[in-house]
């Protein structure tokens, strides 16, 4: 046992037995009566303050995980299990304004298939960027496995910035896997279709026209963009490829992806047939593919591989000729291929075995090298021997698929899918170390960083595909059960049940928290999809509303707008029915997290704009109307009065003159209240001014933040101010308070982001200046 968990077993028991000292009383009596009335035990305890962050702490690892049929990626952190957000990838997201404004809409129509748009995505298995095989922390990439895509997550602020659509493949489970230098995103086909054709081509022909395949992706780690231009697709046999792994250190230069149903089976009940699970489990044995695409790779390079479709195509034949392509047997119907830290071995786990196989890369190599291969495949690939590619083979239980590793050198991590448990082991000698029972149905498991050179150990978390009796009954459809699991000792502790009411997430990455250093906010202006100034920005005292018509009589109404605590400029806009209106609504915001959100009535709009951002919204003013549109984040005291009219006149309408009528008449009395309040505050503001001017808050740039917008706001009620007393020289006494108030409004937000800057000072312990 560790120092830390002797630390919190020995509190623990102090507490239960009455031995903490008298001024622990207090402490002492509530944790046990808590202890009592919940029924916990001491081992709760434990796993309670092995998970437990306090408030304001950080999780060590964040997790990336796949979000299934929502077609998301789910983040949360470790050992917490806290939700962390939900990035929208294939499906729209409505919080983040994923698929609804201007600009994420580009991307989600980049996943166009067949001409169609796609609003759902079928995610499985995400993967971080690399750089020499360790995580650089710089992208996330995710497959659809319904629809063959691959998108692209930049970490620098969690958004897709790109989806690509497969050419060739009609389903597409194994992706995403990544090379050690992000070099490729690795793709491989499920089931089986003809890939050069797209149109019918009957059942009957499977063997002689329906193919496999495997793509490398190629990815500009400069642009963070995959480049299908240098991309490139190995035609492989009819059988259904699944998971792949790129080789790393030793085997770099190489990738293997597993295969089921190397029978070839084609099913059909209807037709009298036995289903397509007997007919694709009757071997012993399926294929496991050994790849050269470092050689692949090369010959593109070379000018020696054709394009199809508008990337690199290597047909079967090439890829034999060329020495790209090897058959393994491995047992039958595997689901995990996945190499070892230091790239010597292969583990792959046959879920109808009780074995997983560590193949040996070495032998593997070796056997390429002497052109020793006991036959060839129907389509002429040639096959190593079984025997002659294994290093052992360990018997762990019914049902193992995935595998992860350790930091500890040989230590494996197994999931055993109908045992419901996690085996853990040494590949190198072939002996079993551990068993866990897990709840229930594991499918893939997780450790910290498990699929890198340096794997960082401490956690594993079992991802359950059933969650029977875990959690709160929520009618049929049970959420998803992520299970947290303490490795940092000898034996396996299940410590923590978390539930995940967001689709089947399939598998996941997690990462050393420490590595992501994500933006808090944008460049002035900014699109966050294409990473670039947006040509709509607008800044402060810049909004234009303008209505162009073309000479066909077609109209455009453009709105290049602000939004700032506490309001959105313009406040009023003035359109006509058969319009096309063009919204672009840009943050002014500087301090961390002041988001702002726009919905408008009867259109299917909400936009997340945070801090810098420019979003836009296109739609047709169709009807005439009154709709109002307002602020969706709760932004600040006054949020609900952040808000305004969209004002859609019938066509050819004739305005007559009528004077606005105020609600509520104002005196100089008023005025000269509100003037007395506004220097009040600015006496307050002054004093914090100087309390933050004498520190050196320079240092800290979320302080410099709140003081660049406090100093924005101070700008405004000037502006303000100004105003109010012009109105006030003109005896206009009702505007001379509407703007003295709009003045006292711009000094309390200014204020609020002074205190925001000064509690951070305080909390970070800066120093007076010198």
């Amino acid at each position: 046992m560790n120092k830390r968990a002797q630390r919190l077993t020995t509190l623990a028991t102090g507490v239960v037995l009455g031995l903490g000292a008298a001024g622990a009383a207090w402490s002492e009596d509530t944790l046990k009566d808590v202890m009592d009335r919940r029924g916990l035990t001491e081992k709760d305890l434990l796993a309670a303050a092995k998970t437990y962050v306090p408030t304001g702490g950080r999780d060590e690892f964040v997790v990336f995980a796949s979000g299934g049929q929502s077609g998301q990626v789910i983040v949360y952190g470790i050992p917490s299990m806290r939700l962390l957000k939900y990035i929208g990838v294939f499906t729209p997201e409505p919080w983040q304004g994923y698929g609804f404004d201007d600009e994420s809409k580009a991307v989600l129509e980049q996943g166009r298939t067949r001409g169609k748009d796609l609003v759902y995505g079928d995610t499985h298995h995400p993967a971080m960027s690399e750089t020499d095989g360790a995580y650089d922390a710089k992208f996330v990439f995710i497959n659809d496995k319904a629809n063959p895509r691959i998108a692209v997550i930049d970490l620098h602020d969690f958004e897709t910035k790109q989806i690509v659509v497969n050419p060739f493949f009609k389903s597409a489970h194994g992706g995403a896997f990544v090379t050690p230098n992000t070099e490729y995103v690795m793709e491989a086909a499920q089931y089986a279709a003809p890939l050069l054709e797209d149109g019918f081509v009957p059942l009957e022909e499977f063997n002689d026209k329906y193919r496999g395949g495997l793509t490398y992706w190629s990815f500009n780690k400069e642009k963070g963009r995959i480049d299908p231009e240098n991309s490139f697709t190995l035609e492989l046999g009819p059988y259904s490829q699944d998971l792949s792994d790129a080789g790393k250190k030793d085997s770099y230069g190489w990738g293997f992806t597993n295969s089921f149903c190397t029978e070839r089976y084609v099913g059909g009940i209807e037709r009298g047939r036995p289903p397509f699970e007997a007919g694709c489990s009757s071997k012993d044995t399926d294929y496991l593919h050994v790849t050269n695409w470092k050689k692949a790779e090369e010959l593109v390079k070379a000018g020696k591989v054709k394009k199809e479709k508008g990337m690199y195509f290597i047909p079967l034949e090439q890829a034999i000729a060329e020495g790209l392509l090897y058959l393994v047997p491995e047992p039958k119907s595997p689901h995990g291929v996945d190499v070892t830290p230091d790239g010597k071995y292969i583990i792959v786990a046959g879920k109808l075995d009780s074995h997983v196989s560590v193949y040996s890369v070495e032998k593997i190599m070796k056997a390429i090298e002497e052109g020793n291969f006991e036959g060839k495949d129907p389509y002429g690939v040639p096959i190593i021997p079984m025997q002659d590619a294994l290093h052992t083979q360990v018997n762990l239980g019914l049902g193992p698929l995935h595998t992860q590793f350790d930091s500890k050198p040989c230590v494996a991590y197994t999931s055993l899918y109908v045992d419901s448990q996690v085996a853990k082991y040494d590949y190198c000698e072939g002996k079993v170390l551990d068993k866990l029972s897990i709840h229930y149905n594991i499918g893939h498991l997780m450790t910290m960083e498990g699929d890198t050179i340096n794997p960082q150990g401490k956690y594993l978390v079992a991802l359950n595909k059933l969650s029977i009796d875990r959690h709160q009954p929520v009618g049929p459809l049970h959420p998803q059960n992520h299970q947290l699991i303490d490795i940092s000792g000898d034996k396996m502790q299940l410590i923590y049940d978390m539930p995940l009411p967001l689709g089947e997430p399939h598998y996941a990455a997690a990462i050393r928290a420490e590595l992501l250093q994500p933006a808090v906010r944008y460049k002035s202006g900014w699109n966050s999809r294409t990473d670039e100034q947006h040509p709509n920005r607008t800044r402060a005292g810049r909004e234009t509303t303008e209505r162009t018509c073309d000479a066909d009589g077609k109209c455009t109404t453009r709105v290049m707008g602000t939004v700032i605590r506490s309001h959105i400029t313009p406040e009023i806009i003035e359109a006509e029915v058969g319009d096309q209106v063009h919204l672009h609504l840009t943050n002014l915001e500087r301090a961390q997290d002041q988001v702002h959100g726009f919905a408008l009535y009867g259109q299917n709009v909400n936009l997340s704009i945070e801090p810098g951002k420019t979003a836009s919204f296109s739609f047709v003013a169709d009807e005439e109307g009154v709709f109002p549109y307002y602020c969706t984040e709760f932004c600040s005291a006054l949020h609900l009065e952040m808000q305004g009219y969209l004002l859609v006149r019938p066509k050819g309408y004739q305005a007559t003159e009528v004077s606005m009528v105020e609600g509520t008449l104002y005196s100089q009395a008023d005025y000269d209240t509100q003037v007395k309040t506004n220097l009040e505050t600015q006496a307050v503001i002054d004093q914090v001014v100087a309390y933050i001017t004498a520190r050196n808050f320079q240092d800290f740039p979320t302080a410099v933040a709140l003081v660049e917008d406090a100093t924005d706001q101070l700008g405004f009620a000037q502006e303000s101010k100004k105003k109010s007393e012009d109105a006030a020289a003109k005896a206009d006494w009702q505007n001379a308070m509407l703007w003295a108030n709009q003045w006292w409004q711009y000094q309390v937000k200014a204020a609020d982001l002074g205190l925001r800057a000064k509690n951070l000072l305080d909390e970070e312990g800066a120093t007076v200046n010198k």
